[in-house]
Parts: structure tokens; sequence; C-alpha cells
């Protein structure tokens, strides 16, 4: 009698539920978003919020004031979606003083999501998450 012995056990794309499935600096984990963010900031922002189904002007509102409502409105939203632990003040201080690499972690943080929710959900649950499966091993170009 043969038995198949599992001597690799499967690993989980996204961390435990309460934190974000990269940190702040890990951009190397996705370089050619992090190249794409650095050379075209604004249409990446576009293309991230796009991607997630919001008007995909919302990002231009960041010009208007110190405070960037549409990264501070992206991360609280993407925190409460998949129960992030934070809140609006770290919002709003990675926004202010981080805003590259905070749409880079949103934009990491939707991928992962996505293709996890993806290799562990039926088909008809999928059809909630369409705006989110166009991030899936691709970049947001």
């Amino acid at each position: 009698m043969y038995q198949q012995v599992v001597q690799v056990q499967p690993e989980s794309r996204v961390q435990e539920a309460g934190q974000w499935s990269t940190g702040l600096c890990e951009c190397y984990k996705d370089i050619g978003d992090c190249c794409f963010a650095l050379c075209c900031l604004p249409v990446f922002t576009c293309k991230v919020t796009s991607a997630v189904g919001v008007c995909p002007c919302l990002p231009l509102l960041d010009c208007i004031g110190c405070v960037t409502p549409a990264s501070l409105a992206m991360r609280a939203s993407v925190r409460e979606r998949y129960g992030i632990q934070g809140s609006v003040w770290s919002d709003c201080l990675y926004g202010c003083c981080c805003y590259p690499l905070s749409w880079l972690q949103i934009s990491r943080e939707l991928k992962r999501r996505a293709a996890s929710h993806a290799s562990s959900s039926s088909s008809s649950s999928l059809a909630r998450y369409s705006a989110l499966t166009s991030l899936q091993g691709a970049h947001l170009v």
C-alpha cells in the first residue's frame, strides 16, 4: 500500500486578519508597480481607484490640500474591507508623509487579497470581486 506524504505545506498569500500583507516600504515585492508609480504617480493612483470600482478621478483631489482625501479614503476603505487594524490618524499620517508608499501598499494589498480570494472561492462569489480580479498577476498599467 502506497501513501503519499506531504513534505511542504502550502502557504497563505495573505497574513492573518488585522494586518497588511506587506509593509509600507516593501516596494521591491512589486517592482513593476513601483517603477510605474515613480514615473507617473497620478496615473498610477487613478488606475488603483479605478480597479476598486471608484471614480478614477478621485486621486486628483489630493492636489487641493495638505490632507490627501483620496489616499485617506482608499486606505480607510481597504482597512475596513479586509479588517486591517489601524485608525484614521494612521491613514492620514501615511497619506501625508508617505504618499507614494501608501498607494503602493494599497495596490499590493488589493492584488494579494484578490488572488487569495480567487484561489479559495467559488466562481459565483467571484462576481463581487470582478473589479479586483483585474489586478491579479498583472501590473496596473
